[in-house]
């Protein structure tokens, strides 16, 4: 992914209002950010703990997305997986993160949804750079060119979702 500035990101967002994205926390760490190994942009809102936001390519253009997810349910032992990049994560790890649609529908109340790894990492769990607090990831076949082509289609289909 190549490298945005705030208001690349700002100007991305197609499923929220100008003054939501206006308002919106973009994180202040954007330089540090290791862009080349990014499918995506992904962040938490740290006044909104129900509340995260990604930013892909999409046609060669940021696209911005707000997502909105339940609270963690603590207590509750089980294991998900990320429907992008097939980590899974016990606990929380794994939230179903819902999006309102671009446009119309959107403006409607029509959303959809994807499982994905809480933190927004997906990209960092498929070339190793971080791992899952369960201390591994399942092992695949695929090479990791390939686990990241998988991640940057499943993604794309989820934003695809985003227009129908």
């Amino acid at each position: 992914m190549r490298s945005l500035t705030e208001q690349d990101i700002r100007d991305s967002f197609v499923n929220c209002s100008k003054g939501e994205a206006k308002r919106l926390p973009v994180p202040r760490d954007l330089a540090e950010r290791p862009w080349p190994e990014l499918d995506f942009l992904g962040w938490r809102d740290p006044g909104a703990p129900d509340r995260s936001y990604l930013v892909a390519e999409r046609w060669r253009e940021p696209v911005g997305v707000a997502l909105r997810f339940p609270p963690a349910r603590h207590g509750f032992l089980h294991r998900s997986m990320c429907s992008l990049c097939l980590t899974t994560h016990p606990g929380g790890g794994v939230s179903l993160m819902t999006a309102r649609k671009a446009g119309a529908a959107g403006r409607e109340g029509n959303s959809v949804g994807v499982y994905m790894c809480t933190d927004l990492a997906c990209s960092l769990y498929v070339r190793g750079r971080k791992v899952p607090e369960s201390g591994m990831r399942i092992e695949e076949s695929l090479t990791t060119e390939e686990q990241i082509a998988r991640t940057a289609g499943n993604l794309s289909a989820f934003l695809d979702r985003l227009y129908v």
